[in-house]
């Protein structure tokens, strides 16, 4: 159901790309309700548009059937977030957020393979994080850029547990994880591998996690990336060198993929048993 879940949104984002004619900086769209190609919680998705509704980011949203969907557009700016974000020597990639709908969709399958807790590490504005709450997992949120944390505390409708910390740094045995999956936001040859290395450094110290734990790597087929030898969408030679096994990617609509021919591919990854 997952992977038709995420097929299907790609299709309506592809739909979507034809006719949208707006000039907004990023845009995306939710679904109105659930149906047969999105068989989601009305709930599940009341929570998605709050989230979108309250966002500083969007500044307008409209109805618009696109196929066979009733969906909501969001249209907004992220200017200033995203010149604050790249005023830190330890920022790895400045804020440019994934769609709303592709985060709820990796929740999903981070959940369906049976993963306790969320953590969304360079997390923007904490979309990945929400998700997990809504679909009833804990999360925690780790965004270095102050000015996005602040913007994270007017968005929980559901306590995600936003950190302003840089995420090398931060303390993970505090949160007493007990079968945690990481989200890096970061392609890998824009400092993402750096900031997962770190990250990786801290959780292998950590005993009960070191084999117990999660990652998703965010992903790209752009030919304007340096290609990685092990491929992986950037993420295979970390992912040989450091014992994970990919489990599953989904390729899933991004703000910053919306005029490329392929979407983002998230990889799945976990510890390979020694």
């Amino acid at each position: 159901m997952i992977e038709d879940i995420a097929k299907n949104l790609v299709h309506l984002k592809k739909e979507f790309t034809k006719i949208y004619d707006g000039k907004s900086q990023i845009q995306e769209l939710i679904p109105v309700s659930k149906s047969d190609l999105f068989p989601i919680k009305q709930k599940d998705l009341e929570l998605l548009h709050q989230f979108a509704t309250k966002n500083p980011i969007y500044y307008n949203s409209y109805e618009k059937i696109i196929g066979r969907t009733l969906c909501i557009v969001y249209e907004g700016d992220i200017n200033k977030y995203w010149l604050n974000s790249i005023q830190y020597d330890s920022s790895y990639q400045p804020f440019y957020p994934t769609w709303i709908m592709s985060a709820y969709v990796c929740v999903l399958l981070a959940k369906d393979l049976g993963y306790h807790e969320i953590i969304d590490i360079g997390s923007g504005d904490g979309r990945i994080a929400f998700c997990a709450k809504i679909l009833d997992l804990e999360s925690y949120s780790i965004e270095i850029d102050d000015m996005l944390v602040e913007l994270q505390k007017l968005l929980t409708i559901l306590d995600f547990h936003p950190h302003c910390s840089d995420a090398v740094a931060f303390d993970y045995f505090s949160l007493n994880l007990t079968h945690p999956i990481f989200f890096i936001g970061g392609l890998p040859q824009m400092g993402g591998t750096q900031l997962a290395l770190g990250v990786m450094k801290k959780i292998n110290s950590i005993s009960d996690l070191k084999r117990n734990t999660g990652w998703v790597f965010t992903g790209t087929y752009s030919q304007k990336y340096q290609l990685d030898p092990k491929n992986e969408a950037g993420w295979g030679t970390l992912i040989e060198k450091n014992n994970l096994k990919s489990v599953q990617t989904l390729s899933l609509p991004t703000a910053w993929a919306f005029h490329e021919p392929e979407e983002t591919p998230y990889i799945f990854t976990q510890t390979v048993s020694e």
